[in-house]
């Protein structure tokens, strides 16, 4: 019921135990049932259909929220990749408002929970700019880690990105923590004034201009799917 768009997982699991589900006419209230694509599912006497799956990658500008609707009439993710398909998709993870590069949309709700939950959080890397250069021992000390007000946390890899500009810097970090990278910088006492996703599980916005979206290719669908990428 989920993949065919009619509510969230947990209220499909409510549906159910209030007896509204039926499987080739017989009332299921029991949650875990199996069925395959030849059984015929009900709720409330309609038949469910499955959605078909859309898979978008964006490569996400500036000053656009990730959200599926705003209340202060900015420019969401969702404006940018309307003309994508008619199935109602949605961002996997967040990125700030201000924080730029690969973002994956769909609607296929297996997918985007294996990618986004925190046992199976995905590698993602981040060309960071800050305010000043970034001291060589600061450099050490995301790598060794640092205390956080919410934990420690440590960057799997980190390197100047310019051998003559120690403004930029690129990470790679597996967390899934809310503004995890700002916060690491902000703590050390650097401003970080840009802020690009360049991978994320494997995808990167490669020949993928600000602003635009393409569809995942199958091959990557597999690949995000069977848990292949990092």
């Amino acid at each position: 019921m989920a993949n065919a768009g009619i509510c969230s997982r947990r209220e499909a699991d409510e549906y159910i135990q209030a007896g509204k589900v039926s499987v080739n006419g017989e009332v299921v209230t029991e949650l875990g049932v199996k069925i395959t694509r030849q059984d015929v599912v009900e709720y409330d006497g309609k038949v469910v259909t499955p959605e078909r799956k859309c898979y978008v990658l964006l490569n996400k500008p500036k000053d656009c929220v990730t959200t599926s609707d705003d209340p202060n009439g900015r420019l969401t993710v969702l404006d940018l990749v309307k003309n994508a398909c008619q199935e109602r998709i949605y961002p996997v993870g967040r990125l700030d408002r201000n924080t730029t590069g690969v973002l994956l949309l769909t609607n296929d709700g297996d997918l985007a929970s294996k990618l986004t939950h925190p046992k199976f959080v995905k590698k993602k890397i981040y060309h960071v700019w800050t305010d000043k250069p970034i001291a060589e021992e600061d450099m050490q000390r995301i790598a060794d880690g640092i205390e956080l007000e919410d934990g420690e946390i440590h960057a799997d890899a980190v390197s100047y990105v310019s051998d003559t500009d120690r403004n930029q810097a690129g990470i790679e970090i597996h967390s899934g923590r809310n503004r995890i990278v700002r916060r690491i910088f902000e703590h050390l006492g650097y401003r970080v004034t840009k802020l690009d996703r360049v991978y994320f599980a494997g995808l990167t916005k490669k020949n993928l201009p600000r602003g635009r979206w393409r569809y995942l290719t199958q091959e990557e669908v597999n690949f995000l799917r069977m848990g292949s990428f990092e």
